[in-house]
């Protein structure tokens, strides 16, 4: 009997903006349980601060989920892809009330998770493979300095949802992780105020942060065969932040 936790052989996995905290854990964990995986980041930087940056075994590129052009052509170069994650995403405080900026935001965030699953829709469809889009509890509770990256993540769960519906004949299956306050790099400046990482954690059921592999696992059972009843839906990992 086939394990529904693991794999098919030659299964292969994409993670759009993987060259992240988010993403990098999605990726390796992907790479840990036998799948062939390919991460982006959007610069050359990005690949290189990347934990992924030392296993060889993982392919790095550079894609801008902002251009048609490079999505497009970086899809077409594939033959076989069973999962695609998409992490990318930005955000810019207080600079989202700006119009130029908040264009800029929705572009990545949301545009960018919607030009990249057309991309690989084929892909995807001659699989009977999958797509994780990454949301964010900011879909449902805002904060008042990121008007852009609260707006997207909103879109990318209806987003999400509508793709579910759109696709499933093709059978293509569509779900999204929402995290919550998770440690990664951007928020590091901020988690030095120490009032402030602990009112957060104390707000959680589970009184801490989450960490980026536990954001993993939840992405990659979501691309198992044990998940291929689920589409459509939305898996909050944020410590229980949003029960209460």
């Amino acid at each position: 009997m086939t394990d529904p936790f693991s794999f098919p052989p030659g299964f292969s996995a994409v993670v759009i903006g993987g060259a992240g905290d988010i993403g990098s854990a999605i990726a390796s964990l992907f790479h840990a349980r036998g799948a062939s995986v390919t991460a982006t980041g959007h610069d050359r930087a990005s690949l290189d601060r990347s934990t992924l940056s030392t296993n060889l075994d993982v392919a790095l590129e550079i894609l801008d989920v902002r251009s048609d052009a490079a999505v497009n052509a970086f899809a077409a170069r594939f033959e076989r892809v069973d999962a695609l994650v998409n992490c990318a995403g930005i955000l810019a405080r207080d600079e989202e009330f700006e119009i130029e900026t908040f264009q800029r935001v929705l572009d990545v965030n949301l545009t960018g998770t919607f030009r990249t699953s057309s991309a690989f829709r084929r892909h995807l469809a001659a699989r009977g493979g999958s797509i994780v889009n990454i949301a964010s509890m900011n879909a449902y509770a805002a904060l008042p300095r990121i008007p852009a990256y609260c707006a997207s993540k909103g879109g990318v769960v209806m987003l999400t949802k509508a793709l579910a519906l759109a696709w499933a004949d093709e059978g293509i299956r569509v779900n999204a992780v929402a995290p919550g306050y998770i440690e990664t790099a951007i928020n590091a400046e901020g988690r030095k105020d120490t009032s402030h990482h602990d009112r957060i954690a104390a707000r959680t059921a589970l009184k801490r942060w989450g960490t980026p592999d536990e954001v993993a696992g939840t992405v990659v059972f979501l691309a198992m065969p044990a998940s291929k009843y689920a589409t459509g839906t939305v898996f909050a990992v944020d410590g229980g932040f949003l029960a209460g």
